[in-house]
């Protein structure tokens, strides 16, 4: 029997979870194929969870809180657990974890909603840079401190480039680009990325952040391009480049993290783009699309449900159609209506209708879904261009 790993934060965790093992067991009941639900034993702490509780307990708690995870995965992936579903955690926990685990977080964009033929791969370092590191408290300071290191880097790019020959079998990537604040690094990073791009016969664009802002703005991107970013941008950036190429919010969007360190290299993450919307905990009012496609992602990739994210992109376009959607998207309906109404429709699609007889749900005012804010979730010197052999 499959396993798949299920972590859950506080905030909306418990309905986010809920959304996903529920929709997993209707995909995974109708192919027929068994699978078990494995939740890690500790509830973890979100960001507003653990605000008032001083700095010395949430130093202690977020350390906890990272431990337990980490080893949670590790076991997942000792037992040949190939997939975790995580809800939003506490950031700070998160990102002790990433950089233990060499995290990257990987996004195909621009493509069909099954991620086929994308026009840009949007690749994460979470492994390093000033999102990862350690705090030092003294009366008034907080001085944090954090690495970048060559070996991460080549790492990093390597999980790149083999993405974008697995996307784009044809020919590759047709443009990779870095996004660091680079000249903070003495030129280190300009030295291990011109050893990569040598390794892998290459040309790499190393720029400022800005830069790539500017030339996304004046020019776009040619298809089958590969970001690489530092955690400090990427993060940032990745809500505008979802509206930008496919007109997608991260209210509906789930994305992959995977692992380079090799005992855990198997273990894909996937999680929700939106944060732990701790105001919404308990109102039945969190959008569930996002934990809606995860579970369809796991189920085709992981468990073997075949068409299972083609089927629930089918049915969350019969929703769009008729306007049945959460309050953030201009809708009327509950979490639990908008998961309702999604199982009557895969229903549909496979040909029978389990959700008949179910209560209706209140659909968008004037059917348009509205545009609301997201809960949750300088100087250009000129680039450097490293050049393969």
């Amino acid at each position: 029997m499959t396993v798949v790993g299920l972590a859950v934060g506080r905030g909306t965790g418990a309905e986010i979870a809920a959304v996903f093992e529920r929709v997993l067991g209707h995909l995974t009941e109708a192919h027929g194929v068994p699978v078990k639900v494995e939740r890690s034993g500790r509830v973890y702490d979100s960001y507003v969870s653990l605000r008032g509780a001083g700095v010395e307990r949430t130093a202690a708690r977020t350390a906890e809180d990272a431990a337990h995870y980490e080893r949670f995965c590790r076991e997942l992936a000792s037992r040949g657990a190939t997939a975790v579903f995580r809800t939003a955690i506490n950031a700070q926990s998160l990102y002790l974890v990433r950089q233990r685990l060499r995290a990257v977080k990987v996004d195909a964009l621009g493509g069909p909603p099954d991620g086929s033929a994308p026009e840009l791969l949007l690749v994460r370092d979470q492994a390093q840079g000033f999102y990862t590191g350690d705090n030092a408290h003294s009366p008034g300071r907080v001085v944090r401190t954090m690495e970048f290191s060559e070996e991460i880097t080549g790492e990093v790019l390597d999980r790149a480039l083999r993405r974008a020959r697995g996307l784009w079998p044809e020919g590759g990537a047709e443009q990779v680009v870095m996004a660091y604040k680079f000249h903070l690094l003495d030129g280190a990073l300009d030295d291990w990325v011109r050893l990569a791009a040598d390794r892998h016969g290459v040309k790499i664009r190393l720029c400022q952040p800005d830069t790539v802002n500017r030339d996304l703005i004046t020019h776009g991107l040619p298809p089958r391009t590969v970001i690489v970013a530092g955690n400090e941008w990427g993060d940032i950036m990745h809500v505008m480049l979802l509206d930008r190429f496919g007109g997608e919010r991260q209210e509906t969007r789930c994305t992959e993290n995977v692992h380079l360190r090799p005992d855990v290299a198997d273990l894909v993450e996937y999680q929700t783009v939106h944060g732990s919307a701790d105001d919404l905990e308990g109102r039945d009012a969190v959008n569930p699309v996002a934990a809606i496609r995860a579970a369809a992602v796991v189920a085709e990739r992981h468990v073997g449900c075949p068409g299972a994210v083609a089927a629930v992109e089918t049915a969350l376009a019969e929703l769009t159609r008729r306007g049945v959607c959460t309050a953030d998207l201009g809708g009327e309906g509950t979490t639990s209506q908008v998961v309702d109404a999604l199982l009557t429709a895969l229903g549909r699609v496979s040909g029978s209708d389990p959700g008949a007889g179910r209560d209706s749900v209140p659909v968008a005012r004037d059917s348009v879904p509205a545009a609301q804010p997201a809960r949750g979730a300088g100087e250009s010197p000129a680039d450097a261009v490293v050049a393969g052999a």
